[in-house]
């Protein structure tokens, strides 16, 4: 934590757990034994010690909504996020300034000066036990040995009303000296040294410091602290039998007036006249417990802790009423946990202009401006953060994230291209069926701590063309070239990305794309590639050559070059000689006949053919290929990729 609203994330967190567990601990107080009653604290440790958010996922409730929604409201800052990299205050070394930052330099000083009263406490205690006497080792150790108990020091000191183990990594067994300690006492004490309780309530104490201006918080540890005296007691009452466990509950009663110990590593068996009560009440219900509520205990436990494992999945904001605050906090907080989702979610943005969607995928450095915008626009009647633009967007046919590639550990970049209504701006459009217009703009996406974040790398930009999954032949592409006599092989290699995005068929058998964001989203790619033969001859030498043929194949990494084989389909006419092949692994194969047309070209298609992955498609490091002229192989060739990797075809 290194402000005052990562701290109030953290302990807001805390706070909604504490609620939840009160409430179901008051449902089944008469039902769930002590082992369990304190159990349940588990979960509410396991929501202190990790940071608030963890995974990305927050618990319960949105409690990241309603700190940035404070935070907006209060400072008008919307150019930051509150994370909690680890559950405890980090210094900063730099003077506070403004009044969160006052107010975190105190809450500090508060966590300093509680851990340092907690330390004295103890260091002073044991300063006094080595004033003590050591204490007649006898009876605990037969108390030890009946019970099957382990045994450690014991000390003898002045003005104390009941005994206490102190000390977690040497504990010691201190006793009052001058009066003789009854045998349940060590008992007691003794399965405190067993279970270790003393280093439970070292965390007890280490969470009170932590939170120490949360009252909520500071009672729960109360009640955890008497939850642990409860367990211990039921330790006890199941190693005693009959008479004894009534004698028992009146040493408790007996103290229900001592002062009992608060220092940090100590048990004690007086914890107040209060919690004697309610522990008395536990001991007359001892085995009284339903048939099979351990079972049920397990199962509450594990309800409790799912979501707090599993977290709450982000939801995607919605417009509803106009509050820029509210909007831009919730998207602020609904992160794009993936790339796909960030360039799934700019895109959507894109589509239907909306200042939330743009949000949730722009940098932190961009939301005061984005801020600001939105507050205009909504004061004008409108809500499209590209209102300006004169581009006339489509939504229905979606988008497709050209050329993706992950450029870096955390960074990927893409061409979006998005389909137009009608022509640019002063742009004549015949409006027939075969003429097109779509709209591309670069773009980068990068993890921003653990948000990935859309950063545009130019401008949108009118072009014609068509938005397709499967190759544009007007967007570039990789290429990959060799040379062998006459001929240069030329493969032209192509990929196109979306989120699925299309919602179950209609009565109708139609799907229609949804433009809502699916901000953890992942890709499905579809890989397109085109092999062209360029002819650099003489001209006059065009007529020897009657055919063509060619077979690829993709390469990864630094493997061989694979051996190819030309194949032929299986049921083409053995007179034919133009035919081609594929298949999903990327490999090719064709065979074109060099009649009269061919003369009027210098570029050669060959064959063309593709298939979908999941996820990102990884760039070929080069293609093998065999080239055939007219039937016989006369290069075995590996095509290598152009400088500077892309081109137009």
């Amino acid at each position: 934590m290194t402000d005052i609203w990562s701290f109030l994330l953290q302990t807001l967190t805390g706070s909604g757990v504490a609620v939840l567990l009160l409430v179901l601990k008051a449902m089944f107080r008469d039902k769930l034994s002590p082992r369990w009653q304190f159990a349940v604290w588990g979960v509410l440790g396991m929501v202190l010690l990790l940071p608030a958010g963890f995974r990305g996922r927050y618990v319960l409730v949105n409690w990241p909504f309603l700190v940035e929604l404070c935070r907006s409201f209060f400072t008008g800052e919307y150019g930051a996020l509150a994370r909690v990299t680890v559950p405890v205050p980090l210094p900063v070394l730099e003077a506070p300034r403004t009044l969160g930052e006052w107010l975190f330099a105190v809450y500090g000083a508060g966590v300093v000066v509680l851990l340092f009263w907690y330390v004295l406490s103890y260091v002073r205690l044991r300063l006094a036990l080595r004033q003590g006497c050591p204490a007649e080792e006898g009876r605990v150790r037969t108390v030890a040995e009946g019970y099957r108990l382990p045994v450690c020091p014991a000390v003898e000191v002045e003005g104390l009303s009941s005994a206490f183990i102190c000390g977690v990594f040497k504990p010691v067994l201190v006793l009052p000296a001058g009066r003789k300690t009854e045998d349940k006492v060590l008992l007691h004490e003794l399965c405190h040294l067993k279970y270790h309780d003393a280093a439970w309530g070292l965390l007890i104490c280490l969470l009170r410091c932590l939170h120490w201006c949360n009252p909520l918080l500071w009672y729960c540890a109360d009640r955890a602290g008497n939850d642990l005296e409860s367990l211990c007691d039921q330790r006890v009452l199941e190693r005693l039998e009959g008479e004894d466990r009534r004698d028992y509950g009146r040493i408790l009663l007996d103290m229900a007036n001592d002062r009992y110990a608060r220092a940090p590593g100590t048990s004690s068996m007086a914890n107040g006249g209060r919690n004697i009560r309610r522990r008395i009440e536990a001991i007359a219900r001892f085995k009284r417990y339903p048939a099979g509520m351990g079972l049920v205990s397990v199962c509450v436990l594990l309800v409790l802790a799912a979501p707090l494992a599993a977290g709450v999945k982000a939801e995607v904001p919605g417009l509803g009423a106009v509050n820029v605050p509210a909007q831009l906090a919730r998207a602020r907080t609904t992160p794009c946990t993936t790339c796909a989702g960030a360039f799934d979610t700019y895109a959507k943005a894109m589509l239907t202009g909306r200042f939330d969607y743009r949000a949730m995928c722009a940098p932190l450095a961009e939301q005061n401006d984005l801020a600001e915008k939105y507050r205009i626009s909504a004061a004008q009647g409108h809500w499209e953060w590209l209102d300006s633009d004169p581009l006339d967007l489509n939504a229905d046919p979606g988008y497709q994230i050209y050329n993706l590639a992950q450029v870096e550990e955390n960074a990927c970049e893409g061409l979006l291209a998005v389909t137009l209504n009608r022509a640019p701006k002063d742009v004549e459009w015949s409006g027939l069926a075969h003429e097109r217009w779509m709209a591309v703009q670069p773009l980068r996406a990068e993890k921003e701590g653990d948000r990935w974040v859309v950063i545009p790398q130019g401008k949108l930009t009118a072009m014609q063309g068509d938005v397709r999954s499967g190759g544009n032949l007007g967007l570039p592409a990789w290429e990959y070239t060799a040379t062998a006599g006459d001929f240069t092989l030329r493969m032209r290699w192509q990929t196109t990305s979306q989120v699925d995005s299309y919602g179950e068929p209609n009565w109708f058998g139609q799907s229609f794309f949804g433009t809502t964001p699916i901000p953890d989203g992942e890709f499905t790619s579809w890989f397109d590639q085109i092999i062209l033969a360029d002819y650099h001859g003489a001209p006059e030498d065009r007529g020897k050559y009657r055919s063509i043929g060619v077979v690829s194949m993709p390469m990864w990494g630094e493997e061989e070059r694979p051996e190819l084989e030309l194949l032929a389909p299986p049921d083409r006419n053995p007179d034919a000689v133009n035919w081609s092949g594929g298949s999903n692994d990327g490999s090719e194969w064709a065979q074109r006949t060099l009649d009269y047309d061919w003369g009027k070209e210098d570029m050669i298609f060959l064959s063309g053919g593709g298939s979908s992955r999941e996820g990102f498609i990884e760039l070929p490091s080069a293609y093998a290929a065999d080239l055939y002229l007219n039937e016989e192989k006369v290069a075995e060739l590996t095509l290598r990729p152009v400088k500077g990797g892309m081109s137009l075809a």
